[in-house]
């Protein structure tokens, strides 16, 4: 381009230098024609050649573009759907507590009023939080110490099975001991909940199976720029999305969905999953999906104030897709019809999506001509200058 700039402006030198009383414009009108098939070339205007690498800039990714029709729409829809799936292996958590280390046993013989007291090894209630309840307590190498069986191991076991044992080391000092073994006090397993929930924190968990529903709801629910379509459960390691919304949609029971101990509960905002809308539209911004994580194109469209009539080309009308490891999505749709608008309501943005809205013809030869003429006035008035 810069080299057919000089050539130009040389050529208006030359035309000068041989006729200085003849007008100038047709020569102008002759750069304006060049000047227009220079912003119609590959890289001014986004389209399938140039997408497919086929342009004069053979550096350019050969990124193919996808028709957005009924077909894809439907495609699409049922890769998220199967993403939905993917969360079920939630639902293999055990729905038995175990004692761990730092529980607070209760335990009770019968018919041995002598070892009540010795239940409440401190027998002042508790006047902090973190004060352990009355009861014994499980160390952290999982035994716990009661009068006459000694140090007894009941680190992962359930309540049944450590009051079986407890029985058994009884039973050297008593004839038929019935004990009973409960939790006074559960501290050894926690699930943590984080993100745009009202009160983020850790939270025990007990006897009765934490649920996903239940644990947001102990965080005192989901607040008003929660995306409740994107949850991630974090567990040893691994990471489960969780698409509460379409859940419910479909009719499944998200309280199947069983969390563990150390498991990371994160609810992402909305501003987390926002699309970036640019181009020729009235108002490019940031749209941001609803509360249930849907954001269509329609709707990305709307935030944006629709195209601009006056600049777009409406048959021209993009959604770019990328993650890291992947290759890039390009998706066309011809919003010309308003039918095609039908086909923009049901198509599902994604997060970090770009739409972006190419211009018209005439408008791309107006903004070029608008460059690039101030440009060569310049070079003819100095060719006027050094003659």
């Amino acid at each position: 381009m810069k080299a057919l700039i000089v050539h130009l402006v040389d050529m208006l030198r030359i035309t000068i230098q041989i006729d200085r009383n003849r007008s100038s414009l047709p020569l102008l009108l002759g750069m304006s024609c060049l000047l227009a098939a220079c912003s119609l070339a590959p890289g001014m205007k986004m389209d399938g050649r140039a997408a497919a690498g086929t342009a004069s800039n053979t550096l350019a990714p050969a990124v193919p573009i996808t028709e957005i029709d009924a077909r894809v729409v439907d495609r699409l829809d049922e890769e998220a759907r199967q993403e939905v799936l993917a969360a079920k292996a939630l639902a293999t958590a055990s729905m038995h507590y175990t004692i761990g280390p730092g529980d607070v046993l209760q335990i009770t013989v019968w018919d041995h009023p002598e070892l009540v007291a010795a239940n409440g090894a401190s027998n002042q209630s508790a006047s902090r939080p973190a004060d352990p309840a009355k009861g014994f307590l499980v160390d952290q190498s999982g035994n716990v110490q009661f009068p006459y069986a000694g140090t007894v191991h009941v680190a992962g076991l359930r309540l049944e099975q450590a009051g079986a044992q407890l029985t058994g080391a009884l039973s050297k000092y008593f004839r038929n001991p019935q004990v009973t073994v409960g939790i006074a006090s559960y501290r050894s397993r926690y699930i943590h909940v984080v993100g745009a929930v009202r009160s983020p924190g850790g939270y025990p968990l007990n006897d009765i199976a934490m649920t996903l529903p239940e644990a947001i709801s102990r965080a005192g629910g989901l607040d008003a720029a929660a995306d409740s379509s994107r949850i991630v459960v974090n567990r040893d390691g691994a990471t489960y999305p969780v698409n509460l919304a379409r859940m419910l949609d479909d009719g499944q029971d998200p309280s199947r969905l069983v969390l563990a101990a150390g498991d990371i509960l994160r609810v992402p905002g909305r501003s987390d999953a926002g699309v970036y809308v640019i181009g020729e539209v009235r108002k490019p911004l940031l749209a941001l999906p609803r509360q249930d994580g849907r954001l269509t194109l329609s709707d990305a469209l709307l935030q944006a104030q629709s195209i601009d009539p006056d600049t777009a080309d409406a048959s021209h009308l993009y959604v770019i897709r990328g993650s890291p490891g992947a290759a890039p999505q390009v998706f066309r749709l011809d919003a010309r019809s308003p039918v095609s608008m039908l086909l923009a309501n049901q198509f599902e943005l994604r997060p970090k999506d770009v739409v972006y809205v190419d211009s018209g013809d005439l408008v791309r030869f107006s903004r070029v001509l608008k460059l690039m003429l101030p440009g060569f006035s310049a070079g003819a008035a100095a060719s006027f200058v050094t003659d």
